[in-house]
């Protein structure tokens, strides 16, 4: 299975991230002692003593994790018919058994250019037990890679880590609102957390009637990868009762938002779309107007 572990040498890199960056439930810091994590082979995997032994030498020459912590360390690439075949052990620092989900992994030189990308399901590794080590396989297909040439020395295998979902403001707004008022607005991005994953949604702020038009702010969160453009918005504002309170469609002029931010902004509905003079805000809400 691991013909070229007769060397009993790595040749790729370690990388370590918290493992609160990819999974949910990651419980919290209670130490600061060192972690050793113990060689743990897939239920599945029958791998001759010779190979295990080998696996337990690699694996006991890495450096210890801290506490809660995720870490992939490469042990060597070859080329298949597939594409290229980067084996490196999965290891954490938990103490308690743990299952990773979809990921997307980063092939790396040593300067941290990319070499090759492709979304994972670690699934497929099972259930780590707790501080454990485990060694997989991880095909990268042709296609998912930037260059021909691998090095043989000195590359590593990363997650590839989303940015914090962050405020993004447009330039009047970042020139107008005082800065308490900005940092509340920060305050509330990070309390609503972001989107899922390649999800665009409209969050209602603020709805107030004023000289019978309907001022609404929303936050419009973009929690996909890619910035994207708002040209046409149709919305629909409903109060406390259930009742439709206004409802139009507004031309944005290719709004821009920005990839893992939320924007805020103002739509007035003109009294011609205003359908419940004396609305009950007490709760209310907004939606887009699906065509």
């Amino acid at each position: 299975m691991f013909p070229f572990f007769k060397k009993k040498k790595k040749s790729g890199g370690d990388t370590t991230v918290a493992a609160q960056e990819i999974m949910e439930e990651a419980g919290e810091v209670t130490s600061t002692e060192d972690v050793y994590p113990e060689l743990s082979l897939h239920p599945s995997w029958n791998v001759p003593a010779e190979e295990q032994y080998v696996l337990r030498f690699l694996n006991n020459e890495l450096p210890p994790l801290q506490p809660n912590q995720i870490s992939l360390s490469g042990i060597s690439w070859s080329k298949e018919v597939d594409g290229i075949i980067v084996s490196a052990f999965v290891r954490h620092s938990l103490p308690k058994s743990i299952q990773i989900g979809r990921v997307p992994l980063l092939l790396l030189r040593e300067d941290g250019s990319i070499l090759a990308r492709k979304e994972f399901d670690l699934q497929e590794l099972g259930s780590l037990p707790p501080k454990t080590s485990r060694p997989w396989r991880f095909i990268f297909g042709y296609e998912t890679l930037r260059t021909d040439e691998i090095p043989r020395e000195g590359w590593k295998l990363a997650f590839e880590l989303k940015p914090k979902h962050r405020l993004e403001l447009e330039k009047s707004w970042e020139e107008a609102l005082p800065e308490e008022e900005k940092e509340k607005l920060r305050r509330i991005v990070d309390e609503l957390g972001a989107p899922k994953s390649g999800e665009v949604n409209v969050f209602g702020l603020q709805a107030a009637m004023n000289d019978g038009e309907l001022r609404v702010t929303v936050l419009i969160r973009n929690g996909s990868d890619k910035t994207i453009y708002l040209e046409q918005l149709p919305l629909q504002v409903e109060d406390a009762t259930g009742d439709v309170v206004a409802r139009g469609g507004f031309t944005l002029d290719r709004l821009e938002i920005k990839a893992n931010t939320t924007k805020p902004w103002t739509f007035i509905f003109p009294p011609s779309l205003v359908q419940k003079a004396e609305p009950d805000f007490s709760s209310w809400k907004l939606s887009i107007i699906q065509s």
